[in-house]
């Protein structure tokens, strides 16, 4: 979800605009993060934003087959088209699949000046999953 989190001597960079992505839509970016790409996939749940790393919990792949596909039909849950772990937008929790209770790696987020911007994630983060 965007926070207001912005660490002293970090800059965030943006990756859309507030009102941008409806809900259940999704946008892929790449965050440049101690000197690698990483790529992240920004998305709207229930008019929320949320950002996590696009890498499945099971196996560190993207979990997109069709280019900027992760959720359901339905809308309800993110999921890994290789196979099947089924993703809490909200938390990054895996509810079903073979990583069941296992958290896709957040990505902070804070909006300024009608702009999403996007912060690397901590290292402390990347151990709990959480942003």
């Amino acid at each position: 979800m965007v926070r207001r989190t912005k660490k002293k001597g970090r800059r965030g960079q943006a990756v859309a605009r507030t009102g941008e992505l409806a809900h259940g839509t999704t946008k892929k970016f790449l965050l440049r993060c101690r000197g690698k790409a990483v790529e992240a996939v920004l998305l709207n749940y229930e008019g929320n934003i949320y950002a996590y790393v696009n890498r499945c919990c099971h196996i560190p792949i993207s979990m997109d087959w069709v280019d900027n596909q992760f959720f359901t039909e339905d809308k309800r849950y993110l999921i890994c088209a290789n196979h099947g772990a089924t993703y809490e937008p909200a938390t990054g929790e895996c509810v079903w699949g073979p990583c069941f209770g296992a958290f896709l790696q957040g990505i902070p987020l804070e909006i300024s000046g009608g702009k999403i911007l996007a912060f690397c994630p901590d290292e402390e983060e990347k151990k709990r999953g959480g942003a």
